[in-house]
């Protein structure tokens, strides 16, 4: 039992996720305003996103777990963690946290603050990158919660770091952060018809990884 009510671990998801998309949302701007190199923009965009997970989860962690994704609290409800209704609150304040920090991120570079994106983002390729991306996340998170819990916040901001360079879909492997992005029509959308297959694949790799994890993190004990 968290010593948190669940209304402040509600505001901890809600404002981790809106400062996260915030982040991914305001980077990507700021990046592509600076250079019309792709690759330059993608890494102006990578290390803010890396270096924010580091601090969000450190601060509020001990409030809500910090969560910060649909995908990651579905897995902890399915490691009975969490009940249906808190689990199902967490996830409308992560979308609800992360569309607002799309907004946020609007009004700071003086955008048009609503906005549908364009960018196109689908396929077979696409897909697939995302269930390796969110695999890999959860990965880091059980294994690192089962042998240094303290280096978890490292362990998921370096892993995002390296996803976004190693997939092909720049590893959202986060329903909620997918959700939000289709809000902005910036370096970081993705057009809300794509956002189906990238849910679907989002959850895919996160259950593969809960089941796989599950079986692999299970030490046996010695016989007497």
């Amino acid at each position: 039992m968290s010593e948190f009510s669940l209304s402040r671990r509600l505001a901890a998801e809600a404002l981790g996720t809106a400062m996260l998309v915030g982040t991914v949302v305001g980077s990507g701007i700021m990046a592509d305003r600076l250079s019309d190199d792709v690759a330059v923009s993608l890494l102006g965009n990578t290390i803010p996103t890396g270096a924010i997970l580091v601090v969000l989860i450190t601060i509020l962690g001990p409030i809500s777990g910090a969560h910060f994704n649909p995908a990651v609290t579905f897995v902890f409800w399915l490691k009975r963690h969490l009940g249906l209704v808190v689990g199902l609150s967490y996830i409308s304040a992560q979308i609800i946290g992360g569309i607002c920090g799309s907004l946020i991120a609007h009004v700071m570079f003086e955008l048009p603050v609503l906005q549908a994106s364009t960018t196109v983002r689908t396929g077979a390729g696409q897909w697939v990158a995302e269930i390796v991306a969110t695999f890999g996340l959860l990965a880091s998170i059980l294994a690192g919660i089962r042998f240094r819990e303290t280096a978890v916040p490292w362990l998921v901001g370096l892993y995002i770091t390296a996803a976004y360079w190693f997939t092909a879909s720049t590893s959202f492997a986060n329903p909620a952060v997918a959700i939000s992005r289709a809000f902005t029509d910036t370096f970081a959308g993705i057009r809300p018809i794509d956002l189906p297959g990238f849910i679907v694949a989002e959850v895919a790799g996160a259950a593969l990884a809960l089941a796989f994890f599950s079986w692999l993190l299970r030490s046996e004990k010695p016989s007497d």
